[in-house]
C-alpha cells in the first residue's frame, strides 16, 4: 500500500473510529506530545508496541536530568559532606514523590529503592518468615520474580499453592481462590501474591483480593509493574503490604530504578537474611554484632543509584503533567480499536488470523494484548517467524511467555507430566522445548504480544493492523514446501 493510499484509508478508518470511541478527542493533547517529546518514533516510521516490557522516554525527561547533572556535584549520600548532603537531598525527595504520587502516606508505607520490580520482589522472597505451616498461595498468572519467591517458601517448610485462572478470559477462579485463602493458619505468617495486571494478557485482576486476603490470615504482595503505566494506583484505596514496580516500564528512563512500596506493619514481620553496607546503622566485626535501621535503608544494600534517582522525579513529575487518567483513557480506546480490528480479520474460508489469549472486550483488561498468528488451515504461525517479520516491517513487539509460564500452560493445554518429561532433556532452551513440543504433541508454545503506552496513536495501531492483514489466506504448509 502506497503511503497516499494508506493516508487515505487511515484517515477514513479514525473517522469510524471517533464514532465509536468519541473520548479519544478528549486525549487530544497526547498528540501534541507524541510531536514534542517522542517524536523520534515519526521520524522514524517506528510503530512501538511493547510497553509492557518497557516503555519510551520523553525527550524532556533527559535534557532536565543531564542539566542537573551539569549544573550539580553529587557524591555518595553516606557521608555528610556538601556533596554527599546534596544527592542525600534529592534521595528524599524522590522518595516523597513516589509517596505522594501513588497516594501512600508515609505514616503507613516505606518507598525502598531497588533496581527494578524483581529486585523489589526478591526482598520480600528472601526477608519474609516463612516457616513451618506456613503458606504461599500466588496465581498462576504471575511473573517468574514471583514464581520464584517459592523457593524461599520452600526452603523454610512453607507449603506452595497455585490458585487457577479460567479458560477462555485467563481470569482467577475466585470461587477457588477463595477456599484457597480460607486454609491459612492464623497463627503462621501467609503471603498471598497476585499481579494488578497480566503482564501476559492484560487481564487485570480485582484489587478487592486484598482485603479478602487481610481478612482470611494473609499478607499480599502485589506485582503492580505492568499496572502503573497506564491506570491509577491509590494505595489510599488498596492497601497490599508490598507492592512492586519498575520505573522504566511508567516513563522509559532510568532504567535500573524500581521501588518496594512495603506497608510499615509488614517492615516489622521481615527478617532479612544478611546485611550490607548501607542497609546497617552500625556492625562490628569483634563481636560479630549488627544494628540495623528501622527504615527503608534497611532494605538497600550498598550505595543506591543516587545519579539516576532524581529522574525518577523527573519521571514522575512528567507523568503527572500527562495526566495518568488522559493516558489510561488513550490507550483504553486503542485496545478497543485494536481487539475490534483482529476479530475482523479473517481468511477468504472465514477461519480467524489471529487468536487473542484473554478477555476480548474492554471489561477489567489493560493495554495488553497477547495473541497467536494463524495460517488459513488453523495452524499457528511460529512466533519467531511472525516477530522477524515485524522487525522487518519497523514494528517493535515481543514474543515467548514473557516470564510468565503458568498461563501459557494452560493456554496450550500442557500437563504437568508433559513438562516434567521435556525437562528431563539436559540444556533445554526456551527455543528447543518449543520445537520439541511441536514435535511431539504438534502444538505451538508461546504468543506474540502488542502493548499500548503513553506515546501510542491511532496511527501506530493502524499500521499494526495492516500489517496482521499480510497474513490473510496463509498456508503454512505450502510456504514449507516451497522453501
Amino acid at each position: 500500500m502506497s503511503h497516499a493510499t494508506e493516508g487515505s484509508a487511515s484517515e477514513l478508518a479514525f473517522a469510524s473510529f471517533l464514532k465509536s470511541y468519541p473520548t479519544y478527542a478528549d486525549t487530544a493533547a497526547l498528540d501534541g506530545l507524541r510531536a514534542r517529546e517522542y517524536d523520534r518514533l515519526d521520524r522514524s516510521r517506528h510503530i512501538y508496541l511493547d510497553y509492557t516490557g518497557g516503555s519510551q522516554y520523553a525527550a524532556s525527561q533527559l535534557r532536565a536530568h543531564f542539566e542537573l547533572l551539569k549544573a550539580s556535584v553529587f557524591g555518595n549520600p553516606h557521608s555528610t559532606s556538601g556533596a554527599s548532603l546534596a544527592a542525600t537531598d534529592w534521595l528524599v525527595k524522590a522518595r516523597e514523590h513516589v509517596l505522594r504520587f501513588f497516594h501512600a502516606s508515609p505514616d503507613e508505607y516505606f518507598a525502598v529503592f531497588t533496581s527494578n520490580a524483581s529486585g523489589a520482589l526478591k526482598l520480600v522472597g528472601e526477608s519474609y518468615p516463612f516457616q513451618e505451616g506456613s503458606r504461599y498461595l500466588l496465581t498462576i498468572d504471575n511473573h517468574n520474580s514471583v514464581n520464584g519467591i517459592r523457593e524461599f517458601a520452600r526452603a523454610r517448610g512453607a507449603e506452595v499453592e497455585y490458585g487457577p485462572i479460567r479458560m477462555p478470559d485467563l481470569r482467577v477462579d475466585r470461587a477457588a481462590l477463595s477456599q484457597q485463602l480460607g486454609k491459612a493458619r492464623r497463627d503462621r505468617p501467609n503471603l498471598f501474591a497476585f499481579p494488578a495486571q497480566s503482564n501476559f494478557s492484560g487481564v487485570q485482576h480485582p484489587l478487592e483480593l486484598i482485603e479478602e486476603a487481610h481478612e482470611a490470615g494473609w499478607d499480599v504482595l502485589l506485582d503492580a509493574a505492568a499496572f502503573t503505566p497506564t491506570n491509577r494506583f491509590d494505595l489510599s484505596r488498596a492497601k497490599p503490604d508490598f507492592a512492586a514496580l519498575s520505573f522504566y516500564k511508567m516513563f522509559g528512563y532510568p532504567t535500573g530504578a524500581g521501588c518496594l512500596l512495603l506497608r510499615r506493619s509488614a517492615f516489622e514481620k521481615l527478617r532479612r537474611p544478611w546485611f550490607a553496607g548501607g542497609a546497617v546503622r552500625i556492625a562490628s566485626v569483634l563481636a560479630e554484632a549488627v544494628l540495623r535501621p528501622h527504615d527503608e535503608s534497611a532494605f538497600e544494600d550498598g550505595t543506591v543509584d543516587y545519579l539516576s534517582l532524581p529522574a525518577v522525579q523527573i519521571g514522575l513529575e512528567h507523568l503527572e503533567q500527562v495526566g495518568i487518567d488522559r493516558v489510561h483513557e488513550r490507550v483504553r480506546c486503542l485496545t478497543g480499536f485494536l481487539l475490534e480490528g483482529v476479530e475482523a480479520l479473517k481468511h477468504s474460508n472465514g477461519r480467524p488470523v489471529v487468536r487473542v489469549h484473554g478477555p476480548t472486550t474492554l471489561d477489567d483488561r489493560g493495554a495488553t494484548v497477547a495473541f497467536n498468528v494463524i495460517d488459513k488451515n488453523g495452524v499457528p504461525l511460529d512466533i519467531a517467524d511472525v516477530e522477524e517479520r515485524a522487525c522487518s516491517a519497523n514494528i517493535s513487539l515481543r514474543s515467548g511467555c514473557f516470564c510468565n509460564p503458568g498461563v501459557g500452560e494452560v493456554i496450550y493445554g500442557l500437563s504437568a507430566e508433559q513438562i516434567e518429561d521435556l525437562f528431563r532433556e539436559e540444556g533445554l532452551t526456551f527455543d528447543g522445548m518449543r520445537a520439541r513440543v511441536r514435535e511431539k504433541w504438534g502444538q505451538e508454545v508461546g504468543a506474540t504480544r502488542a502493548s499500548l503506552g503513553v506515546a501510542t496513536n491511532f496511527t501506530d495501531v493502524f499500521r499494526f493492523l495492516q500489517f496482521l492483514q499480510e497474513f490473510r489466506d496463509h498456508d503454512s504448509a505450502a510456504a514449507g514446501r516451497k522453501s
